[in-house]
C-alpha cells in the first residue's frame, strides 16, 4: 500500500487524531491559559499543545506534506497533498468544561478531500473516511438518515465568530429554518456537527464564516456516508470557501430550496450602514 493512498493517510490521520484528542482529555479538568484572538474568538493552552504533538506527528510520516493549521497557520510541502488540522475543534466548549469537543484531521490533494479524521475523546468515537471507501465510527460504517421532510428533521447549526459584526446570515437563515424543522440544536462544534450528519445523528447542518480545517474532513465524512455536502446558496462545496450545507439525501431538495431562497433575498438587500 502506497504510503500516501487514501487509505494509508486515513490511518495516519487516525493515530495523529487520537493523539491529539488524548491531549485534550488529559488537560481537560486542569486550569488553563486563555487568549483571545477576536471579540469571542479563543484559544487555550490546550490547543497549542494538541497542534505541537499533532504537527510533529504529521511531519515524521509525511515531511513533504504541506500544512495548513488553525493555531500556527501555513507551512509549505515539496509534496502535491496538503494537511488540514484543527487540534481543538469547540474550543470555548473546552474553555467552559463543556465535554463536546474534537479534533479534525484531513488531507487534500489536487482532486479534493483524500482523508478525514473527526475524533471525540470524551466518547471515544473516531469519525473516520477514506475518497471511496466510505465512512466509518470506531470501524463501523456510517450512512446519512434517510429522512426526507423537513418537519421531521433535527437540524444543527453554529454561529460565526462575527456574528456580532453580520447577524443577518447566520441569524436570518437560524429563524427561517427553525419554523419548519422538528428541532434545531447548536452544538459548538462544527466538525462534530458534519461527522453527526454523517452518522444519521442530524439529518442536516448549516453554518456561515468557517474555516479550511474546520470542514475540510466533516465535508468528507458526510460525502462517504451518502449525503449531500453544498454551499448554502446550493454551489458546488469547495474546502476554501466558508458557508455549508450538509444534508441527508431525500432531505437536501428542501433544505437547500430554503436555504437558496434566503441567500437569494439576503442578496437583494441594500447594505448596512
Amino acid at each position: 500500500m502506497s504510503q500516501d493512498s487514501p487509505d494509508s493517510l486515513r490511518r495516519t490521520a487516525e493515530e495523529g487524531a487520537r493523539l491529539a484528542g488524548r491531549i485534550l482529555a488529559d488537560r481537560f479538568l486542569d486550569e488553563r491559559t486563555i487568549e483571545f484572538k477576536g471579540g469571542i474568538d479563543l484559544v487555550t493552552d490546550a490547543d497549542k499543545a494538541s497542534e505541537e504533538a499533532l504537527l510533529a506527528f504529521i511531519r515524521e510520516r509525511h515531511p513533504d506534506h504541506a500544512i495548513l493549521a488553525e493555531e500556527s497557520g501555513a507551512t509549505q510541502g515539496t509534496d502535491s497533498l496538503r494537511w488540514l488540522v484543527d487540534p481543538l475543534d469547540g474550543t470555548t466548549n473546552y474553555s467552559h468544561r463543556v465535554p463536546h469537543f474534537c479534533v479534525s484531521v484531513a488531507v487534500e490533494g489536487p482532486g479534493g478531500v483524500l482523508a478525514g479524521v473527526v475524533y471525540d475523546p470524551m466518547l471515544d468515537e473516531l469519525f473516520s473516511a477514506a475518497r471511496g471507501q466510505g465512512a466509518t465510527l470506531n470501524g463501523r460504517p456510517l450512512r446519512a438518515s434517510t429522512v426526507a421532510s423537513l418537519n421531521r428533521a433535527l437540524l444543527c447549526t453554529g454561529f460565526p465568530y462575527d456574528v456580532r459584526e453580520r447577524p443577518e446570515g447566520p441569524v436570518g437563515l437560524f429563524s427561517r429554518l427553525i419554523l419548519h424543522a422538528q428541532g434545531m440544536r447548536r452544538t459548538g462544534s462544527a466538525a462534530l456537527d458534519l461527522a453527526y450528519v454523517a452518522a444519521g445523528r442530524f439529518d442536516g447542518f448549516f453554518e456561515f464564516g468557517l474555516k479550511p480545517w474546520d470542514i475540510a474532513a466533516g465535508s468528507l465524512l458526510v460525502e462517504e456516508a451518502g449525503g449531500v455536502i453544498r454551499h448554502i446558496s446550493g454551489e458546488p462545496f469547495d474546502v476554501l470557501r466558508g458557508d455549508v450545507l450538509a444534508s441527508a439525501p431525500a432531505l437536501a431538495p428542501a433544505l437547500l430550496s430554503e436555504a437558496k431562497r434566503f441567500v437569494d433575498g439576503l442578496r437583494e438587500q441594500p447594505p448596512r450602514g
